[in-house]
């Protein structure tokens, strides 16, 4: 379980990853409107109020719920001058015989292509097999989608199979390409597609 006492804050070269606060608002409302056409081609619809107030402050209450229960990790991505360059989330947190979780991540359009995903990939995944213990990290993309599966494979993410309709995209069923990072992998590159 996460630490109640301390928040977790992960650090690269050119990055921190923190839970979001309530002043982040203004900047992730810009941000992903000004990254809405970008984005929503691999994203759930997104719901009327999406970009209110309240419903941002209900994702910061449930981020701080979530990472105190240990069920999730909600983190922002921050560019060390402090602007914000996107979101990720260690999801379904499954402690017991599984001892794995699920990652999914957006970043803003301007940053996209920047390496910034990378970094971040690579401190959660670190943060999860070292602080939390965790022994399999999984995520899934659209098969189309070619900067996803790019930055999961350059992450050490290895192919696994498809998930038919795993998740609704943009408002219709979608089958997923799934990957995995296993603490202390030694499968060989996967070529399977």
């Amino acid at each position: 379980m996460f630490s109640r006492r301390r928040t977790v804050r992960l650090e690269t070269e050119r990055i921190v990853l923190r839970l979001p606060v309530h002043s982040d608002f203004a900047a992730w409302t810009a941000l992903r409107i000004e990254s809405r056409d970008f984005l929503t081609p691999w994203e759930p619809v997104w719901s009327a109020d999406h970009l209110s107030r309240k419903s941002f402050t209900n994702r910061v209450y449930w981020a701080g719920r979530a990472s105190r229960g240990g069920t999730a990790l909600p983190l922002f991505l921050l560019r060390r001058d402090g602007v914000l360059l996107g979101a990720i989330t260690l999801d379904n947190i499954r402690r017991g015989p599984a001892q794995t979780g699920t990652i999914g991540y957006w970043i803003g359009q301007p940053f996209a292509r920047q390496g910034y995903m990378r970094e971040a990939i690579g401190a959660l995944v670190h943060h999860a097999f070292s602080a939390l213990d965790l022994s399999r990290v999984e995520a899934a993309c659209l098969p189309e989608n070619a900067a996803s599966r790019g930055v999961l494979e350059r992450s050490g993410f290895k192919y696994e199979g498809v998930a038919q309709s795993y998740l609704q995209i943009n408002g219709r069923w979608r089958n997923h390409v799934l990957y995995a990072n296993l603490r202390g992998d030694r499968r060989g590159r996967s070529e399977a597609r």
